[in-house]
């Protein structure tokens, strides 16, 4: 079979990648190239794909003596996922682009370029399995990584592969150094990798600009004025700009956003409490919507944010009864649906929340 690695320059893609080696495929490495100015994008453990990412991924790839290329995808990662990022944040959401990065970059466009090449699937340092065409969690619950991937449809995941998935990490990076591979010790990125400083209201601020708007309590108390509602999100406790507490000696939180008048509501934590989730454009991995409600847990962001719930099809939407309140779930974050499984946890859908 012949397999496009998506080689990052961690540890994780580069063990995907020996895998592939080592089962007898004919491998090719690509690393994407996803900024304009590559140089800027990594300061430690943040950030990801600059030019010392490149060169780490290209020397594991002289290490195992594959082909490597990079493939310059600047341009659609900036429309695709930086833009539409901006762009939920603006509208009082809060997306997550790791999850819209392997909808549309990974899983999109790189793999039909690599189907148009000839190759047969593309393999990338995910932690998640796969199982006759089923996306389920990886053995590592710490590190799984189905959540961000719930978003691929039955005919991406029938050419993707996910080698590490069922390895540990500490493992994964046991294995990198007996391999001989440099990145075996190198951190792990994590935040948002085109916010390498970590300061995402700053960076939002810069690309928004200010419009000003009022911190409001349930009464319609102005608390407080702000320069913008991109610099909230359901759930924030701090940076609110509101002197103490609430009058019951209480932290407050934000537990609304309403984008067009450009109002902020904050309350009690008790307020953040849901039970129900509606959420649009549902992807269904095994290609078709189940038939009826399906009893399942629902997960809301990458790491945590799980309930209980029975979720059913209705209008183009799930719909989810949760059987315990979730906390602080915003417009714009992923609902995975997961089926408990003997074999590990079956992703059945996903979806956008449209409403909480």
């Amino acid at each position: 079979m012949r397999v496009l690695v998506a080689m990052s320059g961690g540890v994780d893609s580069s063990v995907a990648a020996a895998r592939m080696v080592d089962a007898g495929h004919d491998v090719v490495g690509v690393h994407l190239a996803l900024s304009s100015a590559p140089g800027t994008l990594r300061t430690g453990s943040r950030g990801c794909c600059s030019k010392e990412d490149a060169g780490d991924a290209r020397r594991v790839a002289d290490v195992l003596d594959i082909p490597f290329y990079v493939w310059d995808f600047a341009d659609r990662f900036k429309e695709e996922v930086i833009d539409d990022f901006v762009d939920s944040y603006a509208r009082g959401e809060t997306p997550n682009p790791c999850v819209k990065c392997n909808e549309t970059i990974k899983f999109s466009a790189l793999s039909a370029r690599a189907l148009a090449l000839g190759f047969d699937a593309v393999a990338t340092g995910h932690y998640a399995r796969l199982s006759d065409g089923r996306l389920r969690r990886a053995v590592d619950t710490d590190k799984d990584q189905s959540y961000v991937l719930a978003v691929l449809t039955a005919e991406q995941l029938r050419h993707a592969v996910f080698p590490i998935g069922d390895t540990p990490k500490s493992e994964i990076r046991a294995e990198a150094a007996r391999r001989g591979l440099a990145v075996a010790e190198k951190p792990d990125s994590h935040d948002i990798c085109f916010i390498p400083s970590g300061d995402t209201r700053a960076f939002l601020g810069a690309k928004i600009g200010i419009r000003p708007g009022a911190v409001i309590d349930a009464g319609g108390t102005v608390l407080a004025e702000h320069e913008g509602v991109h610099g909230f999100t359901i759930g924030q406790r701090k940076g609110l700009g509101i002197a103490g507490p609430g009058p019951d000696g209480q932290p407050r939180y934000v537990t609304g956003i309403d984008a067009v008048t450009g109002t902020v509501r904050v309350g009690p934590a008790e307020d953040l409490d849901v039970r129900e989730l509606v959420g649009d454009k549902p992807v269904f991995t095994a290609g078709v919507a189940p038939g009826g409600p399906v009893a399942g847990v629902i997960q809301v962001r990458a790491h945590g944010g799980l309930a209980a719930a029975v979720v059913d099809v209705a209008d183009g939407r799930l719909m989810a009864d949760l059987r315990e309140p979730l906390r602080g779930v915003a417009p714009g974050q992923t609902m995975v649906l997961y089926r408990p499984d003997p074999d590990g946890d079956e992703v059945i859908a996903s979806a956008t929340v449209a409403r909480a």
